[in-house]
């Protein structure tokens, strides 16, 4: 199933379900944050760790989330309630002292130009150009976004403490500007990807590699995306391998069995992908 589908199907899933405030811990808005490279405006949020307040000279890394409306609060989701839980996820594993305290910022898509934004080469898909705006759209996360956060919050700087996330064409974007931005970009969780993309161009641009850059990736796929999607899933997994990532040690790839392309079974992921990237130091 592609990612338009996906997303009309748990549309209509969702309809006339009563909306639920759902945030866990301190989650804070910072509406209308405007981009002039991508001439737009969105909602972002920022998660807190339970210990931020109490311990005021403490650094934390980050992780930036794509589909930010859908990442904590099933108030803002695209179907009611139907979110990625980050914020319970995170609570409860740096409570439990299974995961380094992190501050997760979701940043909410464009609407409409969604596809442009995550897509870094531009295609027709059933009539409708997209895609093609990747690049621009990693330059307003380090360049516009970044510098807000960094003033705003006590984050850690480097690539080694900052990770993105996203799923399906949010996938594509993460692994595109990891693979394209490594300087910016350490931690890489590549949900339910959208490898199908212009002929697999993701795949293509691995493979075209250099140099190998010190990342640390998260792939993932649901048995019920698809045997094409988990295919292709493989796909990417191996021309990761064939640059120099190696299974268990720098490179985690995960299949889902049963799991379906929704924010529910990304939510049951979030869990493991919080303790692949940020681990709990000694």
């Amino acid at each position: 199933m592609n990612s338009l589908v996906a997303v009309a199907v748990a549309l209509s899933i969702g309809q006339g379900e009563a909306r639920r405030e759902s945030i866990t811990g301190s989650v804070k808005p910072h509406p209308g944050i405007e981009s002039k490279i991508l001439g737009n405006k969105r909602d972002v949020w920022v998660y807190l760790p339970p210990n931020y307040d109490s311990e005021p000279s403490r650094r934390y890394p980050v992780l930036y989330m794509h589909d930010g409306q859908n990442v904590f609060n099933g108030m803002t989701s695209y179907v009611p309630n139907m979110e990625w839980r980050a914020d319970e996820a995170a609570q409860a594993l740096i409570k439990a002292k299974i995961v380094e305290p992190l501050i997760i910022v979701g940043i909410s898509n464009a609407g409409m130009a969604r596809g442009d934004e995550y897509l870094p080469t531009r295609r027709s898909m059933r009539g409708t150009e997209l895609g093609g705006k990747a690049d621009a759209y990693g330059k307003f996360i380090t360049d516009e976004l970044m510098p807000i956060i960094d003033r705003t919050y006590r984050t850690k700087k480097g690539p080694q403490d900052t990770g993105l996330c996203g799923s399906s064409f949010g996938g594509v974007v993460t692994m595109h500007l990891g693979l394209m931005r490594p300087e910016a970009f350490g931690k890489l969780a590549v949900v339910s990807p959208s490898v199908w993309w212009d002929d697999k161009v993701i795949v293509k641009n691995a493979l075209a590699l250099k140099k190998k850059p010190n990342q640390r990736i998260w792939l993932d796929m649901g048995t019920d995306e698809g045997a094409d999607s988990v295919a292709n899933a493989g796909e990417l997994k191996d021309a990761l391998v064939q640059k120099g990532w190696k299974e268990g040690k720098d490179l985690l790839f995960y299949i889902d069995a049963g799991a379906k392309h929704n924010e529910a079974a990304w939510a049951g992921r979030m869990d493991a992908i919080l303790m692949w990237l940020f681990p709990a130091k000694g």
